[in-house]
């Protein structure tokens, strides 16, 4: 288990575990990342920038704080 940004690109997990309250999971669910769903690191950016992550056929690019708190399992 790790979170996103420790995951190389190009990896592939299932989030298991998202470390936040009601906002935070709402707004993760509004872009398609939830418990159980599979999930591809596509980059990330030097020094704490955004995450880039593919779910489906959809790439979604979020920020450092909110990709530490999605817990994955390869």
């Amino acid at each position: 288990m790790m979170d996103l940004t420790q995951m190389a690109p190009g990896e592939k997990g299932e989030v298991i575990e998202i470390q936040g309250g009601y906002g935070l999971v709402n707004r993760l669910e509004n872009l398609g990342i939830m418990i159980g769903v599979k999930i591809k690191k596509i980059s990330s950016q030097f020094m704490r920038g955004p995450v880039t992550v593919q779910i489906g056929n959809t790439q979604v690019a979020i920020g450092y704080g909110m990709a530490r708190k999605i817990i994955v399992k390869r």
